[in-house]
């Protein structure tokens, strides 16, 4: 069987042992939730490979179970062509379980190499020509509103993301198998950077003429309403932490505050659920949404 690194159309032959080569980095991708030497991350389920494969990143190679040879004809439009530079791997359904991050795998998935970008790439246009629209995640912790808050992001027409630390807590990888299922796929075809520091990031924005946004959920008479910012200028939307939000040097730094009315006794929303509704303005000011 090939190793990892070579670029062949592998045969039809079943791996049968765990210690396979190619096992151990889809171990690593999927229920280690690590990227691979080569920088290669896990994506698993019909959905999501079906994403991968249509998103212009590289592909290390596709592996099959047993029973997940029945996706084949789903996927086939992008696997049975004699140009393809992956190896199509097959395993039983034991060793595909046991290298598997979900519970009932449907026997299918793929290590890609996730695109790479620059703060340069970021700030393009989007094909459309609207100005760019960014998503900063600054903190936020889990893995499930990370990938949650990239698709609405996608969805409502942001052009970009990028991910940082707050200061106070690390953002979670939106390439974890679970940030990856979250968002449907969408971390794969939205442009993002991840990394840089928060206050550097901030200077960076700064510079090159990008409003930048603080949500926050602090009462402050200064604080905008979605519908009083015009999102149709450059824009870089700033999430903080789920629990504390946005550090407040940061609030303080940012162009200005955004703040959510609500009805009273409810404090605030959830992070993925208040980048929802900003989202949605943006793309309702934007004219971006199907009629």
């Amino acid at each position: 069987m090939s190793s990892p690194g070579k670029s062949p159309r592998a045969s039809a032959a079943v791996i049968s042992s765990r210690d396979n080569r190619w096992l151990k980095e889809f171990r690593v991708a999927l229920r280690g939730g690590l990227p691979t030497e080569s920088g290669a991350v896990g994506v698993e389920g019909a959905r999501l490979t079906e994403e991968a494969l249509s998103s212009g990143c590289r592909i290390e190679a596709v592996l099959f179970s047993e029973s997940g040879r029945r996706h084949h004809a789903r996927l086939a439009p992008y696997l049975d062509r004699a140009e393809i530079a992956f190896p199509v791997l097959y395993t039983t359904d034991r060793l595909f379980e046991g290298v598997a991050d979900t519970e009932h795998p449907q026997g299918i998935a793929a290590l890609v190499e996730p695109r790479k970008f620059s703060f340069d790439d970021i700030l393009r246009p989007s094909l459309s020509g609207s100005a760019p629209l960014l998503a900063v995640l600054a903190g936020v912790q889990d893995p499930g509103n990370v990938g949650t808050i990239l698709r609405t992001a996608a969805a409502f027409g942001a052009t970009a993301t990028i991910t940082s630390a707050s200061g106070q807590s690390g953002t979670a990888s939106p390439f974890s198998p679970k940030a990856l299922r979250a968002s449907a796929g969408a971390t794969l075809h939205l442009p993002l950077l991840a990394g840089p520091a928060l206050p550097i990031l901030l200077a960076q924005l700064h510079t090159s003429k990008i409003r930048t946004l603080a949500t926050s959920s602090h009462a402050d008479e200064a604080a905008l309403a979605p519908w009083d910012v015009d999102w149709r200028e450059p824009v870089a939307l700033l999430i903080g932490n789920e629990g504390v939000g946005l550090p407040e040097e940061i609030e303080r730094s940012a162009s200005a505050r955004v703040r959510i009315p609500m009805s009273g006794g409810i404090e605030s929303l959830n992070a993925a659920a208040a980048a929802a509704v900003l989202f949605y303005e943006a793309a309702r000011q934007r004219n971006t949404l199907p009629i």
